[in-house]
């Protein structure tokens, strides 16, 4: 029956043929059939394609001309980016990675090290090759983490959903520099004045520079003490101290798994980065600190044939200070004399690398580095050796040596009293740093080295980019940015930023351009191991700086800056061994949720970082720079993803957001 009855269609429909065009179809008409066929089939094909090619090379990017227009246009371009995210891209995005890697720092696994064969404080170091091949996936924020609160108040105040600590680990503390109280059940709050001596930090920075000589600790710029590298810094308190005096102190701290030193440090928006003092050099230049500072910081100065008080020679500069403060349980004030045998061998080892006991006071010991280089030839026979020159040119994670770094550098002056601005250098140390960068980076520089006019050129450029960058930023960060449950609208001064890196610093003009606009940020300059060496220069300014390998994952916890800026990176790395993907999840990994990502670079360079913006769920646009060349800017935004509970369903709000939902990706 179902065969008669499909004959019987046929049939019909062939009769309604019939009435049409009568008994036979003209030849014509079949031809014109096909043909139009053929050609459907081909427009189709090449909407599709182009549809294809448009979400996966981004060959044609929104590109706005006008900074003006970018906040009329931000309400259509989000659309269309969710769009975009939410389509046929989202195949294409990569997942969130288990919860146990929240707090994951690569290169510092502990086991792994001692499977490959570690010992002997080995394992506890910096690794990066024992895990080469990572995961690839989207460190998530714990379910309880909250958008830091503004500078300053992040100072004092931080949430403890986001850092690995609990409060027993806080209650059972004995350190001085762990001193602190628990105002609610969600923050901890840290006091200035009860961070690291018994009588307060103020009392023990005050003491410091009463014991070199200076009448307050206000005085620390004008005696030359710009940069402090505070070892083992506790949560920064002495740190934010010497913030606060317009100091650059800068925290190190061997890699924690919980109650982690760095973690807080830069939670609180304070300068700090995982580093050890075991087996390697830091990677900072010779001669990169006026003050090193150790107050309780559990190194025992004389291990390792002293090769590890040589590298805290290596980075001090010419009549420079060594602050070393012990854990005693003597009450602070005690006339008592603390003469343990560290310190015995401490008085024992400082002559030979020419430092005097500048003074002693209770538990606190300074020495002074020379700053005669001539001191080294006199010492009597058997005393520690003098490098070889050039010997420590890029050191980067290099082995420990036991010798005496830095007495041949061009670099070698005392540090200098500073009646004018502490940040501007002058045209004669400039040209120091000219001829010293011509020794050692002849290829990069075709021997022409740090020229003053180079200088201030990059700082007038730099100068006119910041403003572009704020007044882009502005209307996203303040009039469009998403309103918090229970938050007031963020109004202009207000900075939402403070955490700042610049991922390729050349000669530090980003840093500068926003000390010279006031803005309160403070910058970890990074250069790249295969850029230019003008770490130094960076350094002697009395920035935060440090050499790094964007090859490899950088020392920080997750979550630690709130913006990220990379002028030229994309193009240079593009030869390396390295590829793009990787770099931008290790991007995402140190980024806040709602970060910022800045990129200059070449059309073609920045087309290929949008795609992979996409692919890691940032919000991302292009913009045409106006100016002619073939640079374009890609402004990302990394997005607050929830973390909902299974028993939490989509219409419900946890009581820990912090975002949007709207606004937000799942």
């Amino acid at each position: 029956m179902e065969s008669f009855h499909y004959l019987d269609m046929r049939s019909s429909w062939f009769s309604k043929l019939s009435l049409i065009f009568g008994p036979r179809p003209p030849l014509s008409w079949l031809l014109l059939c096909v043909v139009s066929v053929l050609a459907l089939i081909a427009v189709l094909g090449s909407s599709s394609s182009h549809t294809f090619d448009s979400l996966t090379t981004t060959s044609v990017p929104d590109i706005y001309t006008n900074y003006r227009r970018l906040k009329e246009q931000a309400a259509v371009d989000y659309l269309e980016l969710r769009s975009l995210s939410l389509g046929a891209s989202r195949q294409r995005e990569l997942g969130l990675c288990s919860k146990e890697r929240e707090n994951h720092v690569p290169c510092y696994n502990v086991s792994a090290n001692l499977l490959a064969g570690f010992k002997d404080g080995e394992e506890l170091d910096r690794h990066c090759e024992v895990s080469r091949n990572r995961e690839r996936c989207l460190v998530r924020p714990p379910k309880d983490y909250k958008i830091p609160l503004r500078w300053p108040a992040g100072r004092d105040v931080i949430w403890s959903g986001n850092v690995k600590i609990t409060k027993d680990q806080f209650l059972s503390s004995g350190s001085m520099t762990k001193r602190l109280m628990l105002l609610e059940e969600n923050q901890i709050a840290f006091h200035s004045d009860d961070g690291l001596i018994f009588d307060g930090v103020k009392d023990y920075s005050l003491q410091i520079a009463k014991m070199i000589g200076l009448k307050s600790d206000s005085d620390f710029l004008q005696a030359g003490v710009q940069t402090v590298l505070d070892i083992g810094c506790g949560f920064g308190s002495f740190g934010a101290h010497l913030v606060s005096l317009n100091v650059m102190a800068i925290c190190i701290a061997a890699y924690e798994a919980t109650g982690s030193q760095v973690q807080l440090t830069l939670e609180r928006g304070l300068p700090a980065m995982i580093g050890n003092f075991i087996t390697r050099q830091l990677p900072y230049p010779a001669l990169s600190f006026e003050m090193v500072h150790c107050a309780q910081c559990g190194i025992v100065w004389d291990k390792k044939d002293s090769m590890l008080l040589l590298e805290v020679d290596r980075v001090l500069k010419p009549g420079g200070y060594f602050v070393v403060t012990s854990l005693t349980s003597q009450p602070y004030g005690s006339s008592l004399s603390m003469k343990n045998s560290m310190f015995t061998t401490m008085e024992e080892l400082t002559p030979k690398v020419c430092w005097t006991l500048k003074a002693q006071q209770y538990e606190t010991f300074i020495w002074q580095k020379t700053v005669d280089s001539d001191c080294y030839a006199s010492r009597k026979q058997g005393a520690l050796p003098v490098c070889n020159e050039g010997h420590d040119v890029r050191s980067y994670y290099k082995p420990l040596v036991s010798c005496i770094s830095g007495t041949t550098s061009k670099r070698w002056a005392p540090i200098r009293n500073r009646s004018s601005s502490p940040h501007r250098l002058s045209s004669a140390e400039l040209e120091v740093h000219g001829k010293f960068c011509c020794i050692i980076i002849q290829f990069y520089t075709s021997l022409r080295g740090v020229q003053p006019e180079d200088f201030f050129e990059d700082l007038r450029v730099w100068r006119s980019a910041l403003k572009n960058y704020w007044s882009l930023l502005t209307p996203l960060i303040f009039s469009d940015h998403p309103k918090r449950p229970g938050d007031e609208d963020p109004l202009p001064p207000f900075n939402m930023l403070r955490n700042v890196m610049d991922m390729s610093a050349h000669y530090g003009g980003l840093n500068a351009a926003f000390l010279e606009e006031r803005k309160s940020v403070w910058v970890m300059n990074v250069v790249p191991v295969n850029a230019p060496y003008t770490l130094p220069l960076i350094l002697d300014q009395g920035f935060a700086g440090v050499l790094h390998d964007w090859c490899e994952p950088f020392p920080t916890y997750p979550r630690t800056y709130d913006l990220l800026h990379a002028d030229g990176l994309l193009s240079h790395l593009s030869s390396e061994r390295c590829g793009m993907m990787d770099l931008f999840l290790e991007m995402d990994r140190i980024l806040r949720p709602e970060g910022w990502v800045v990129l200059c670079d070449k059309k073609g360079a920045i087309e290929m970082a949008r795609m992979f913006a996409t692919q890691i769920r940032w919000e991302a646009r292009v913009i045409d720079l106006e100016n002619g060349s073939d640079q374009r800017l890609l402004v990302c935004q990394k997005p607050f993803i929830v973390i909902w509970e299974e028993n939490v369903t989509r219409d419900q709000n946890p009581k820990n957001l912090e975002g949007d939902p709207e606004s937000l990706l799942e």
